[in-house]
């Protein structure tokens, strides 16, 4: 993972083993999933206008508490769990559970990250796909 001292570990996401059938998991190109999730009626909490990511000190008290938790982990050295990605009624990425695990390890510098995708989603998120 580029740009990070040390590799995390990732074990599965909770909401994917409960329906491991309907999901792949993928190395996806962080850029250019921040890139789609800009748009995104959640992004406001996590990024500035201009895309780039927030100081931990800007994010929202509760965010700000997620990021904590997941450097903490970083810290003990604890896996972490893979989030799941998933495409918006606008077409957008969304980053539904784990979103605190992918923004603290994009703001650590991640350049890829695996995730949980659905497969029946996954035509849609060729060009997310980390080309490793």
């Amino acid at each position: 993972m580029g740009g990070m001292n040390k590799e995390p570990e990732f074990i599965d996401n909770s909401a994917a083993l409960a329906r491991p059938e309907a999901f792949v998991s993928a190395d996806v190109d962080v850029a250019r999933v921040l890139e789609s999730w800009r748009l995104s009626l959640y992004s406001f909490e996590w990024l500035l206008p201009d895309g780039s990511l927030k100081f931990a000190a800007d994010l929202p008290e509760g965010e700000q508490a997620k990021r904590r938790a997941v450097e903490e982990a970083l810290e003990r050295g604890e896996a972490l769990e893979k989030p799941v990605l998933g495409l918006g009624l606008q077409e957008t990425i969304e980053i539904g559970s784990g979103r605190a695990v992918f923004l603290t390890l994009a703001a650590k510098g991640a350049q890829v990250l695996p995730a949980h995708i659905l497969k029946s989603q996954m035509d849609d998120f060729k060009a997310f796909i980390a080309q490793v």
